[in-house]
């Protein structure tokens, strides 16, 4: 089985040696133990959890639901049950931001069209809804 550095591993994971360790301070990556020589070394598996943990946020995934899921990926026998709910529950919580990004595009393409970008800011129908929040958006902020 091949060992590669943290530099390795970044470069065949197509990330930042950063990254790495950052994954590593939130658990999860294991932190290598040195063998033989002074530099830590990684087994070929950590590439493909890295991978792994770089697709899972592509579909939205936070790195807490990432470590769920990789949690329940080294259980061989586990249900399915659980891993399809939290990929539903990601799908809902998408749905939602989608259906949110709609109005606000909505809102937006409005304001814009009210406003002919022209004279002075006075009266600016954009200026106007920011300021007396007319806005009807659903957006809230976190």
């Amino acid at each position: 089985m091949s060992r590669f550095t943290i530099g390795k591993v970044a470069e065949a994971a197509g990330v930042g040696v950063e990254t790495v360790r950052f994954y590593q301070r939130r658990g999860l990556l294991a932190e290598p133990s040195p063998v033989r020589t002074s530099f830590r070394e990684y087994p070929e598996s950590t590439v493909d959890r890295i991978r792994f943990i770089r697709r899972a946020k592509d579909l939205g995934f936070t790195l807490a639901e990432i470590g769920e899921l990789l949690a329940l990926s080294e259980i061989p026998d586990e249900s399915r049950g659980k891993v399809k709910q939290l990929a539903e529950q990601k799908l809902v919580a998408i749905r939602q931001k989608l259906a949110d990004l709609q109005q606000m595009e909505t809102t937006l393409s409005g304001l814009v069209q009210d406003c002919n970008g022209r004279r002075s800011l006075v009266g600016c129908p954009i200026i106007e809804a920011i300021i007396h929040e007319s806005i009807k958006c659903n957006h809230q902020p976190k």
